[in-house]
């Protein structure tokens, strides 16, 4: 963990000129203040005000996959999210996530998918929710909806994200793990929709549409 905390602010110097690259469409959707594809960022539990995180610490139940939890701390570097689409080419960078489109988000640090399955998760017995995948490849239960009002996810919009393959949304409820990741939450997934689940696009680095509509290339 520390090591990333030291590497991922080089990783934010090295993005920060093509953030903020003039906001010029070019035959692209316009949305400002929209979230786009390709973004880096941190998303906030807006009920219980922690972050979306994950690290290399496996579950020791249940799947056995790279366990995901949230955390108090905003200035952790494993709290970072890559922001793609179900296929490089549904979400193209700097593109606006529409409301209702199908999403993964890409752990930065260790280059897995947000993922869920049909796991109990150990602490509240809703469902796990784990990290999954190598280099950002993982499977069809990497995919997210992103629930919001509007035509487009607002960065200052709270959001809901639905899983297409079993239909829950990602929450937390609080309960809070012990040792080796005291005090961190539980994620997982719940099959109804309330004030557990909404999400809020708190830091990160939010990708401009390219001057060039042919770039398709990644972060």
């Amino acid at each position: 963990m520390r090591g990333g905390r030291r590497l991922f602010p080089l990783l934010l110097l090295a993005l920060l000129p093509l953030a903020l690259l003039p906001g010029l469409c070019h035959g692209r959707e316009s949305a400002p203040g929209a979230v786009t594809c390709g973004s880096v960022l941190k998303l906030l539990n807006t009920r219980h005000s922690v972050r979306l995180h994950s690290h290399e610490v496996k579950y020791g139940s249940g799947s056995g996959q790279q366990s995901v939890t949230g955390v108090e701390a905003s200035d952790d570097a494993n709290s970072y999210w890559r922001i793609r689409g179900k296929s490089d080419s549904s979400c193209q960078r700097g593109t606006p996530v529409k409301c209702g489109q199908a999403i993964r988000l890409t752990h930065v640090n260790t280059g897995k998918n947000l993922h869920t399955h049909h796991f109990p998760s150990p602490l509240s017995n809703n469902q796990e929710v784990s990290a999954f995948g190598d280099d950002g490849e993982g499977d069809d239960l990497d995919f997210w909806i992103v629930q919001c009002s509007g035509s487009y996810w607002e960065r200052e919009d709270a959001v809901r994200f639905k899983h297409v393959g079993t239909e829950v949304f990602l929450s937390i409820t609080g309960e809070q793990y012990g040792h080796p990741i005291r005090g961190q939450r539980e994620v997982h997934g719940m099959p109804a929709a309330n004030h557990h689940n909404y999400w809020k696009a708190m830091e990160g680095v939010f990708i401009k549409p390219s001057l060039d509509p042919a770039k398709h290339d990644e972060l």
